[in-house]
Order: structure tokens, then sequence, then C-alpha cells
């Protein structure tokens, strides 16, 4: 590992095209900038552990398994379509006339 030390507003150099800039330093945190070409990807280090953790679950799944999710899906779908109005969930202070006092109306002000 090469270790550099570098003041506020300086800045280091990977190959010709990606610029890392010492932007702030407080305390224990140090902020960078990074500019690089839109085609290298750039992640702090546990985002791109997550992202290849991912990757590589999703490269170990089964066409099946992805058949199988699909399916489960639409299942759902149908199920709440085909269920009585009166057990779906209403929007939170969504309420219907029936449900208010006689004589209690919503105002729109």
């Amino acid at each position: 590992m090469l270790v550099l030390s570098r003041q506020r507003d300086e800045t280091i150099m990977i190959g010709d095209d990606v610029q890392i800039t010492i932007v702030d330093i407080r305390g224990d945190k140090v902020r960078l900038g990074i500019s690089a070409p839109r085609h290298i990807q750039v992640h702090r280090k546990e985002v791109y552990d997550a992202i290849k953790r991912e990757n590589e679950a999703a490269a170990k799944m089964k066409p099946q398994d992805m058949t199988d999710a699909i399916e489960q899906e639409s299942q759902a779908k149908k199920l709440k379509k085909s269920e009585p109005l009166e057990n779906q969930q209403k929007p939170e202070g969504k309420d219907t006339e029936s449900e208010r006092p006689n004589g209690v109306r919503r105002s729109n002000g």
C-alpha cells in the first residue's frame, strides 16, 4: 500500500484520469473530492462490498429461481386485487363518509 501525506486542497493523481483532492479535514474525518471519467465507478468500500455480494448472489441464481419469484409476485398481486374492499388498507387520513359521525364533512381548508 502506498501511503501519501496531503494537506487541504492538495491533490493525488491516479493514472491520467483520476484526481483525488483533500477538500476538508475536521478532527478524524477527511473529506475527499474525486474527479474521474464516467466509465470509472467510484464507491465507498462498504458500498462496493455490498454491490459485489449482491452480484455474486444474483450470479448463483438459477433461471427457475427467477421464474418462481415472478410467479409469487404475480400471485400476491392477484390476491390483493380479489380481496374485498373492506379488507384492503386505506391510505391514512382518507376516511369515508360512513366512518365519520353524522353531519360531519371533511373541509377543503
